[in-house]
């Protein structure tokens, strides 16, 4: 049963443990403003940063989501005896996770990040992925709606890749690309959703922008 709020138990924890914000921010590597976001009550954590809070706070996490059960962090000893692999020893990126995209400005800007998941990324350019919340079931059953992508930053792409185009400035859309010689085609996985196609001077005049190649989705069961 809950019985406390997170941003309660988390300061709560941060008091008896004589830690200040900045030293959260030190030992977990959590944006700054997100840890306070925390502490103001707007947004919970998500497993990953809650893992991480915990840990260094050496209390549970049920108890820091405010569950009626023991402060003291006991699962360790059931988490090694399993073969589990915490996630802090996992070469692991805080990446930005965005909630909506929109032509203007920079859409990996601060105002822009809601939250960070922390993901193993692939390569050397880290600050070129990002992640979006998938809306609507267009992309069905390749992603579903309440998933999470995984998404590269960058404007070229191969036929077939699932992108995220930004068209005429609105927020972004995922659909898998096709390009030819008199334009581009962006299909649904879901036959519900006709084709969209978008002729060159469509894609300079609206415009149609490609802003990301999606690499990796995450499956979020609770949203069903």
């Amino acid at each position: 049963m809950v019985i406390d709020t997170f941003s309660n138990r988390l300061q709560k924890a941060m008091n008896l443990k004589n830690m200040k914000q900045v030293d959260l921010v030190e030992k977990t590597n959590i944006d700054k403003s997100l840890i306070s976001n925390y502490l103001k009550g707007k947004y919970k954590a998500k497993q990953d940063n809650l893992y991480l809070l915990a840990k260094v706070l050496n209390v549970s996490e049920a108890w820091l989501m405010g569950y009626d059960v023991p402060m003291e962090r006991n699962s360790e000893d059931i988490l090694n005896k399993i073969g589990a692999i915490p996630i802090s020893d996992i070469d692991v990126t805080n990446i930005p996770l965005l909630g909506t995209v929109k032509a203007g400005y920079d859409y990996l800007a601060q105002e822009n990040i809601i939250d960070y998941i922390s993901f193993k990324v692939d390569g050397n350019d880290k600050e070129n992925y990002y992640a979006l919340n998938v809306v609507g079931d267009s992309m069905t059953p390749l992603f579903n709606n309440g998933d999470t992508v995984i998404v590269h930053k960058q404007d070229d792409f191969e036929n077939g890749d699932n992108c995220v185009v930004l068209i005429n400035g609105e927020e972004a859309t995922i659909k898998k690309v096709y390009k030819g010689n008199t334009g581009i085609e962006l299909k649904a996985v879901n036959p519900y959703y006709p084709p969209r196609v978008f002729s060159i001077e469509d894609i300079k005049d609206l415009p149609v922008k490609i802003i990301g190649v999606v690499e990796k989705s995450i499956r979020n069961f609770k949203s069903k």
